[in-house]
């Protein structure tokens, strides 16, 4: 309940009615919106989560986060098998504060029929969201992920008859979705220890791929998404793009630090979406933490001074987390804007001393 006196206020009821910012307007919005016939919905929960909805009204989402970055100063030093320090034998924590809001509530999720994750890195699979779907979510719908990732589900207390470990080559079926496993070309994960100690490698041998990330290829009646996880490029984004039919790709995009190759630049996400073969890219990662923030807007310039050199046949846009996209309606897009409201305006007179005021 609301503290309604500065006496009643705590930081637990600050907490609780602030957080998350967005409270459940983009669950009731998913929620209440039916697809159109020949078209699929696409929301952005930040980073590389997204929500799709076809016209089925079929739901499935992917890499949904719920989590945080740093949170204070008083942390420890990297351990001596971080990735972060195996890649850039530093020890100092990364300052990787969470720079979006929370678009949504993960609790108040209860029409879905799949989960999927690309991998296991803690920005991507989340422990708050698999708790929320199997307390709220009546039906028993499957998680999905690469073997490490359901290793992680299961370390968390996830039935091990609810989680599907996929690998490239796999074809699942969701009602009338078709999701195909692809390769990932996530090297960072390559270097991240799974979750059982017993499963990690040698440091002189070059760990299975496949067990620790994937990427998806996902067909509906209306057009194909490839979810690219934290994939890096790969000149077999070609191979992909020769494969299947992509319309919309979406890529990590984001600004690296010194010393760090996290996520693709620019020029990357504008290579593989070529390659891919897609009609849309549409960058995403870019928005969530704090030391590697980067400008979609860079994306769409490098593409203005190469798309008549390269005969590009795509174009990207800059969306912005818990917005909305619809295909094709919205495939000629180049930027997101969030509604505006105000529809209404001058259905009711307006109550002002003059109109000059105005």
């Amino acid at each position: 309940m609301a503290a309604r006196n500065v006496s009643e206020v705590t930081r637990e009821t600050w907490m609780q009615e602030v957080f998350p910012e967005w409270g459940t307007w983009l669950n009731e919005e998913i929620d209440r919106t039916k697809v159109p016939q020949g078209k699929f919905a696409m929301w952005w929960l930040g980073n590389m989560g997204i929500w799709l909805k076809t016209d089925q009204q079929t739901n499935l989402v992917v890499d949904f986060w719920c989590g945080t970055g740093k949170k204070t100063h008083d942390k420890p030093e990297m351990s001596d098998r971080h990735q972060w320090s195996r890649l850039t034998g530093g020890r100092t924590i990364q300052p990787n504060l969470r720079t979006i809001p929370m678009v949504m509530d993960p609790f108040s999720v209860t029409a879905l029929d799949a989960l999927l994750v690309t991998h296991y890195h803690h920005d991507h699979i989340d422990m708050n969201v698999v708790a929320a779907i199997l307390q709220n979510v009546k039906e028993p719908i499957p998680f999905i992920g690469p073997q490490y990732a359901v290793d992680q589900w299961v370390a968390w207390g996830v039935p091990q008859e609810r989680c599907r470990v996929v690998r490239p080559g796999d074809v699942l079926h969701i009602k009338d979705i078709t999701i195909n496993v692809v390769e990932s070309f996530d090297r960072t994960v390559l270097i991240t220890d799974p979750v059982k100690p017993e499963d990690r490698p040698d440091d002189d041998k070059v760990p299975d791929m496949d067990k620790r990330a994937v990427n998806y290829v996902i067909e509906t009646s209306a057009g194909t998404i490839y979810h690219g996880g934290d994939s890096h490029y790969s000149t077999y984004y070609a191979e992909h793009g020769k494969r299947f039919d992509i319309d919309v790709a979406l890529l990590a995009y984001g600004e690296n630090p010194i010393s760090v190759q996290d996520k693709m630049t620019s020029v990357d996400v504008l290579r593989a979406t070529e390659a891919l073969g897609a009609k849309v890219l549409i960058p995403l990662h870019w928005d969530v933490w704090s030391n590697m923030l980067a400008n979609p807007h860079e994306v769409e310039t490098l593409w203005r001074m190469r798309r008549e050199r390269f005969d590009y046949k795509f174009h990207p846009m800059c969306w912005m987390p818990g917005g909305k996209f619809v295909y094709p309606d919205d495939k000629g897009k180049l930027e997101y804007y969030h509604e505006r409201g105000f529809e209404d305006r001058y259905t009711h007179p307006v109550n002002v001393p003059f109109t000059a005021f105005l």
